[in-house]
């Protein structure tokens, strides 16, 4: 075997055996195929795709890449839980959502990576404010904190962290397979009783319509069914922005302002959060319905135990007490206000253009090797359906550099200030299991 036939083969859309996978990704581990090769398979992959079984061998291959992690449930109901999100433009949900579910009495289990193109990524913002992300001691964090939220290893999922960068400066991100295979190869090798995976639906995230998201679904729960591991799949809304904020710091900032307050977060945010987590509560049979489920979720962030339990484990892993506590970690040098040309109600056009514009604030990545601002960001004073009067503060943007002025226009063009407000689709589209 060699890389270059497996690439032609690929490339005229020939199917490829589990060995030949097998083979690819050892030797792009073992760095014996170079970047540039292995850029040129990735491409073959976005434009040809893969068959349902060409994705099971790939992501049987890049989990055994490396070692598989095994803890013990320290809760009275002995599971363990693992959330994983595909991705989007203000997507703060895991930081919100795992603190509510120790405090709710599971374990939770996950790996996390860092951001992709416009998708900002967990890894990154838990680096903002220094919580400790690159550890191995598994099961010491479940017994001490009831959860981890930590990145690969080199020893986990090898192959994931090498390809997971090379996708994000590649043009190779928005393939299936490569989604479907990075996302499962971090679930499956840990040993959860349930994964949870809330995929992204809309222009700013990867799968931009609800056909492409069925699509993803479908093909992670064929391959699920093949590895025997329970999955349950919510396809939500990425049309517009999730919640306010759109950067590292800025949205852990939002997340605490959440866990202290959930009433006073936008409605978006509040949705989704209540609606994933009493599906949760439902499916493992916690709860019989949703009223009693809901309740028990009210009254983790109510009596801040959720709270407690997040500030317990980034205070645990690094952060500094005070400065969550205080709200005094987030502090950007310089911000610019983007005014309202006239009264009505904001629509943002694009949720994809609002986060690449953060990109260029630098909450983001164009290359695997950029240094993020970490304070970088966008707050939205204004979200779509809300009504702005002329010379209103419709968003603000935030970073340690000077900002280019231009970004003004582009952030403008992007916005529609309308008489009515336009529909919005529901915060969840689908549910499959």
């Amino acid at each position: 075997m060699n890389i270059l036939e497996i690439i032609e083969k690929k490339k005229n859309k020939i199917s490829l055996t589990e060995s030949e996978i097998n083979f690819v990704i050892n030797n792009f581990v073992n760095d014996l195929i170079p970047e540039y090769q292995m850029s040129a398979f990735l491409m073959c992959i976005l434009l040809n795709g893969m068959n349902v079984n060409e994705t099971y061998f790939l992501t049987k291959a890049m989990m055994n890449s490396g070692k598989r992690i095994n803890v013990s449930s320290r809760n009275k109901f002995n599971l363990i839980i693992d959330k994983h999100s595909s991705g989007g433009v203000g997507d703060k949900v895991s930081l919100i959502i795992l603190p509510i579910l120790v405090a709710l009495g599971y374990d939770v289990a996950k790996l996390s990576g860092k951001g992709l193109s416009f998708t900002g990524g967990t890894i990154d913002k838990l680096d903002s404010i220094n919580v400790k992300t690159n550890l191995t001691n598994y099961q010491e964090l479940i017994d001490k904190y009831f959860m981890f939220n930590i990145m690969q290893s080199k020893e986990i999922v090898p192959a994931d962290k090498k390809i997971y960068a090379l996708r994000d400066v590649t043009g190779t991100v928005n393939s299936l397979p490569l989604i479907a295979s990075s996302i499962l190869s971090k679930k499956f090798i840990i040993n959860s009783d349930y994964v949870f995976l809330d995929i992204k639906v809309g222009n700013g995230a990867f799968c931009k319509n609800i056909k492409e998201g069925v699509s993803l679904a479908n093909l992670i729960l064929k391959i699920a069914k093949k590895m025997k591991r329970k999955v349950i799949i919510h396809l939500t809304s990425m049309q517009k922005p999730l919640g306010r904020c759109i950067g590292n710091q800025i949205e852990i900032q939002e997340a605490i302002a959440f866990l202290k307050d959930f009433k006073q977060a936008s409605t978006d945010l509040k949705t989704l959060i209540e609606e994933l987590i009493v599906d949760i509560l439902l499916a493992t049979k916690k709860f019989k319905n949703k009223l009693l489920a809901k309740k028990e979720y009210e009254k983790v962030l109510d009596n801040q135990l959720a709270y407690k339990c997040a500030i317990n484990y980034w205070v645990g892993l690094g952060a500094d007490y005070e400065s969550l506590k205080n709200n005094s970690f987030w502090n950007p040098k310089y911000k610019l206000e983007i005014k309202a040309n006239k009264s009505g109600y904001i629509n943002y056009l694009s949720a994809k253009e609002i986060g690449l514009i953060a990109v260029e604030l630098k909450a983001g990545r164009k290359t695997k090797n950029d240094k993020l601002d970490y304070a970088a960001g966008i707050f939205l004073n204004k979200k779509t359906n809300e009504y702005v009067k002329f010379g209103e503060t419709i968003a603000t943007l935030y970073a340690n550099d000077l900002i280019n002025l231009s970004l003004e226009q582009r952030f403008l063009a992007n916005v529609a200030i309308n008489e009515e407000m336009i529909k919005l689709p529901k915060i969840i589209l689908k549910i499959m299991k």
